[in-house]
């Protein structure tokens, strides 16, 4: 079985745990702890079978909100994207984009955590083949 991981950076393990559980609703999983009693990797659960893992690089590693720079989002499937929205909003996330439809058949919403790391969440609305919506397949 093969099956993609992502792993975050963050300046902040223990923070950020603790945030995302709140806001996002992830379950903490695994955490390690150092000498100096920092977080260094640690795991969560974000439902469905679906994990991601976490960890402190040190050295001059800037999250996205310090740099300036993003390069990537997480793309997340929730039960009630709209309900989850308003919990993440309640905990302090800043509301990127709002809850919307999609012509390709899902509600989302995308928010950035404290440490500048986009995530968007969606409900499945309807099933939509490609065709429907215009989309090319480069498959031959």
């Amino acid at each position: 079985m093969e099956q993609v991981t992502p792993y975050l950076l963050y300046e902040d393990v223990a923070a950020a745990l603790d945030w995302l559980s709140g806001a996002y609703g992830f379950k903490e999983t695994l955490r390690f702890t150092d000498a100096n009693g920092r977080v260094s990797h640690a795991e969560m659960d974000a439902g469905a079978g679906g994990q991601f893992m976490l960890g402190e690089p040190g050295g001059g590693y800037r999250n996205p909100r310090r740099s300036g720079h993003r390069n990537a989002f997480l793309h997340v499937l929730v039960e009630d994207v709209d309900a989850h929205c308003e919990r993440a909003r309640a905990a302090g996330a800043a509301i990127v984009s709002e809850p919307a439809d999609k012509e390709y058949g899902l509600r989302t919403y995308r928010s950035e955590d404290p440490e500048g790391h986009q995530w968007d969440f969606a409900t499945l609305l309807r099933e939509v083949r490609p065709e429907e919506w215009g989309a090319v397949s480069a498959r031959t």
